[in-house]
């Protein structure tokens, strides 16, 4: 409520905030009208490709050297996220040196495959360990409004293409935010709600949503006979 309230009442977020509602009913519209699936990969042959990624994937509790975080777990993520971060990486729009020698040269098809694979492994989510203040980070997502496109589950997103954020690393989310927030990731929804975030509120919103009952799970990857 507090970013709304400043958003509105201020003329440049009142344009920002235009901008936002617009894209999101483009978005809405093109989803309903053309119900976008995904183009139907071969699990089996993304299973083969993910071999290269398993490494830190599959890895539980692995780690960004530096700066320091959890790498993301991916099994339980939408198909939607998945394909769209992985053009980000792919294109350069998210600078990540590791996930671009790893993706750079993959075709739309081979995207398709690995998105079929990991939205078909299985997986057992448990909880992750949590270290902030989830009743503050609680309250910070109800005043951010993040229910709205995340679900109030945080597993349940309003459009295919948005994460599923119940159960993932904390130090992960966190650093995703400070991401957002500097405009490392250009993603204009997100940029305006994470450039009103304290480093603690990020701090207190990765607590929350890595505490809920967990969608997400490391890839358990078994090489391909």
């Amino acid at each position: 409520m507090v970013i709304a309230y400043k958003l509105l009442t201020d003329r440049k977020g009142v344009a920002m905030l235009t901008r936002m509602l617009a894209q999101l009913s483009v978005v809405g519209v093109c989803c309903l009208l053309f119900n976008p699936a995904l183009a139907a990969g071969d699990p089996q042959a993304g299973q083969f490709i993910f071999s290269t990624c398993a490494g830190c994937h599959s890895t539980p509790g692995k780690t960004h050297v530096y700066p320091t975080y959890h790498v993301p777990r991916l099994s339980g993520q939408t198909g939607g996220y998945i394909k769209v971060a992985l053009e980000a990486y792919r294109s350069g729009e998210r600078n990540h040196p590791t996930m671009l020698a790893n993706v750079a040269d993959l075709s739309d098809t081979q995207i398709a495959d690995l998105v079929a694979y990991l939205t078909q492994v299985e997986r057992r989510p448990q909880s992750p360990p949590v270290r902030g203040n989830v009743s503050a980070g609680r309250e910070a997502a109800q005043r951010a409004g993040c229910a709205g496109c995340h679900g109030v589950d945080g597993k349940t997103p309003l459009l295919p293409d948005y994460p599923v954020l119940a159960g993932q690393h904390e130090s992960y989310l966190a650093h995703t935010l400070r991401d957002y927030r500097n405009g490392h990731r250009p993603q204009a929804i997100m940029l305006g709600i994470a450039r009103g975030l304290s480093d603690r509120d990020i701090a207190d919103l990765a607590a929350y949503y890595a505490s809920l009952p967990p969608a997400l799970d490391y890839v358990r990857y078994r090489q391909p006979r």
